[in-house]
């Protein structure tokens, strides 16, 4: 555990019950896809009701999963059956020793073997999702891709996000462009631009012959703030309009103040929703949101 980061006390977290409650309405108001997140949505206990539940929704068409990995080699299938289609995985190096530096003793191996699990079980896609830094990772980016051609999946690549505290790195050293991973790859492979999307915030090409998309998410290179949709609901009910500014609607209230009461909760997203900002205004080596930070946010 970090420096004055504390776990959320339980009833902080929102119940099972409440989000499905919420997934619910954001159904009902007309949202077509749900990606479960995190932290790591996987050690939740009874995940797979979770996910059986929001899969049966009326009107849903997608259930999706952002996961590290670390328990798909025994839950891979059961999260199929469960009702997701769509995997994305992320892996940041292929180094064991770096591997479990990055993620603060994470098992390489044990999240390849996930990896292999997934394939066996069938999703609709499978993607790596891998965050290159500059003196950390960048050098494995020719690597990665290439494995992702062996698997036979996809793979983005995410600049990094300016949000909490700049105790870890300095960040403007750090920062490496998707102008640069391209250029990396330029000389090894074609990467042909597709018009194709998930409806999210990566730019995707093909590369010939190989059943690989690789993406580039690029919020400070190329503000992706036009095109957004997204809304998150944070583990302890914040729903975030915008990953990179703070306006946020507390539906961690609203549920338990009035907790049968669906209509009312649909009236206050669809409130919130009219607030929602252009962009967020990421500066290179800045830090935004104070202390909050990505593994704070969750999903």
């Amino acid at each position: 555990m970090e420096p004055n980061q504390r776990f959320a006390p339980r009833d902080a977290v929102l119940r099972l019950e409440e989000l499905l409650a919420v997934a619910r309405a954001f159904v009902a108001l007309g949202v077509t896809k749900v990606r479960l997140t995190g932290g790591e949505p996987l050690v939740r206990p009874n995940i797979l009701w979770l996910m059986e539940k929001i899969h049966a929704l009326p009107g849903l068409q997608e259930l999706v999963l952002t996961t590290n990995g670390s328990q798909l080699a025994r839950m891979a299938q059961h999260i199929r059956n469960a009702g997701v289609s769509r995997i994305n995985i992320s892996l940041d190096s292929l180094r064991p020793e770096r591997f479990r530096r990055i993620t603060r003793n994470g098992d390489l191996r044990q999240v390849l073997a996930g990896i292999d699990a997934a394939i066996a079980a069938g999703f609709k896609s499978i993607k790596l999702n891998s965050l290159i830094l500059n003196h950390r990772n960048q050098d494995e980016v020719l690597d990665l891709v290439r494995f992702a051609i062996e698997k036979g999946i996809n793979i983005s690549f995410i600049e990094e996000m300016p949000i909490g505290q700049l105790g870890e790195h300095d960040r403007a050293a750090s920062f490496y462009s998707s102008e640069q991973i391209r250029a990396d790859l330029a000389p090894h492979f074609s990467l042909v631009p597709t018009a194709e999307t998930t409806g999210g915030p990566a730019r995707y090409y093909r590369i010939p012959q190989t059943e690989t998309r690789v993406g580039f998410i690029s919020p400070h290179s190329h503000n992706f703030c036009r095109d957004c949709n997204r809304v998150r609901v944070t583990t302890e009910g914040r729903l975030l309009l915008c990953l990179g500014q703070e306006h946020s609607l507390d539906l961690r209230a609203i549920l338990r103040a009035r907790p049968k009461d669906d209509a009312y909760l649909r009236a206050a997203i669809q409130e919130a929703m009219a607030l929602k900002p252009e962009g967020h205004r990421f500066e290179v080596g800045v830090s935004s949101l104070g202390n909050r930070r990505m593994n704070m946010t969750g999903g």
